[in-house]
């Protein structure tokens, strides 16, 4: 091994004539100096569901239970999908408030659409109409913030007040509609059978370990350094013990949520669209510096427009899922803290307010760690003021760390 490959932690055996593979070692040391120069990831995060689950499992032995747990699946599903469509919002350094309303208007219009009444329509062309209302007025959103420099802060905010009126419209007297199509009641009640659960456990152990490994010959075959086999292998490891312990777990009550499968659909979907197509290269470019993407001749208000559809669209899917764990929708629909914390879930998870920065599948760490916060008020008997409180301090730390991470990245020229 010479001098420079010893210095930089590559064994003579793992060096390619595409690219080079460090050793574990190396792999440690360059993970530690990214960590201190702001690029922390989902460290927060982790670190954050750890005490939450050991100070709720001591003040209350059910939090890790079966029931609950397979309870927090389900009931993160909706903020979650909603905060999917929030990140992409946030990489272009803008904001959408109308993301709870537009739930809202997504599942009372489709619940109206679905009453047995002789004028009922099929669950299919309600979902589309629903989904079309979302992408309208995603790019009504688009069209004001990209073609007329409206801050999408005052843009949204009109659409949230425009939102809460036409569910109030839709609503009517009776001021609330129960849902009886089966289709949408079984998007968030129905539950895999224990087979069908390590089937899909498996399936997405396998899933996850060929996309590292594709990745990672990607990284070679371009000339680049790779991460350590040992770090490779141990972040498949640590996907399969996730995957088949939350089976487990799932499977000792009722099983694992038809819902849950549902999002992580979505989320590989949208994740594959922000990290592997143009677009998505583009959505980060322009988040990171608009000017500069414009020079680089990318289509700037396009992407601002395509990315509020996106977060229409996903509240929209979100708006459904809700309808369909309530199994109704009334005149409060979207409200309450649903978009405090879709947004939080987005911020918490890791997603930048400045823009540029953070990955798909932030909506749902940090949805996680909203769901198990209150779960665990729940069970402890903690009134709503507290849960508010809690969230929004949650919030402001999430919010203190990214700002302080950017600032560490800008001190060492990686901003």
């Amino acid at each position: 091994m010479t001098a420079a490959s010893s210095a930089a932690g590559v064994d003579a055996a793992d060096i390619s004539p595409r690219g080079r593979r460090l050793s574990f070692s190396a792999g440690l040391t360059n993970w530690t100096q990214n960590v201190r120069a702001g690029e922390i990831g989902s460290l927060p995060v982790a670190l954050g569901l750890a005490v939450i689950a050991f100070i709720f499992q001591i003040q209350n032995d059910r939090f890790l239970s079966s029931q609950n747990l397979t309870n927090l699946l389900v009931q993160m599903a909706a903020v979650a999908t909603i905060s999917t469509g929030v990140v992409f919002v946030l990489l272009l350094g803008e904001i959408d408030l109308s993301v709870g309303a537009m739930s809202g208007v997504a599942g009372i219009t489709a619940a109206r659409l679905l009453i047995p009444d002789g004028n009922q329509v099929n669950v299919v062309i309600a979902l589309a109409v629903a989904g079309a209302i979302a992408l309208a007025v995603g790019a009504t959103h688009g069209f004001f913030v990209a073609k007329l420099g409206v801050p999408s802060l005052i843009v949204t905010l009109a659409t949230l007040f425009i939102g809460q009126g036409v569910i109030l419209a839709i609503a009517g007297q009776q001021g609330l509609i129960r849902i009886q199509d089966k289709t949408i009641i079984g998007i968030a009640n129905v539950f895999l059978t224990d087979g069908w659960g390590w089937l899909l456990a498996a399936a997405m152990v396998l899933g996850y370990a060929a996309l590292v490994i594709s990745a990672d010959r990607t990284t070679l075959a371009q000339g680049l350094t790779a991460q350590s086999t040992a770090s490779m292998l141990a972040k498949i490891s640590l996907v399969a013990v996730m995957a088949f312990g939350t089976v487990a777990i799932t499977n000792s009550d009722r099983g694992f949520p038809l819902v849950a499968v549902i999002l992580a659909v979505m989320i590989i979907f949208w994740t594959f669209v922000a990290e592997r197509t143009r677009f998505g290269r583009h959505l980060y470019a322009v988040g990171g510096n608009a000017e500069a993407a414009n020079r680089a001749g990318i289509n700037v208000d396009r992407i601002r427009i395509a990315g509020f559809m996106i977060a229409s669209f996903m509240a929209a899917a979100g708006g459904i899922v809700l309808a369909s764990r309530l199994r109704s929708v009334d005149n409060s629909a979207g409200g309450g803290n649903l978009l405090l914390n879709a947004i939080a879930a987005a911020v918490i998870g890791g997603t930048s307010l400045f823009g540029g920065r953070g990955r798909i599948s932030s909506a749902v760490q940090g949805a996680l760690v909203i769901a198990s916060v209150e779960s665990g008020m729940g069970l402890l008997g903690w009134p709503s003021d507290r849960k508010f409180i809690v969230t929004g301090a949650i919030l402001l730390l999430a919010v203190t760390i990214d700002t302080l991470s950017r600032r560490t990245r800008q001190t060492q020229g990686r901003a």
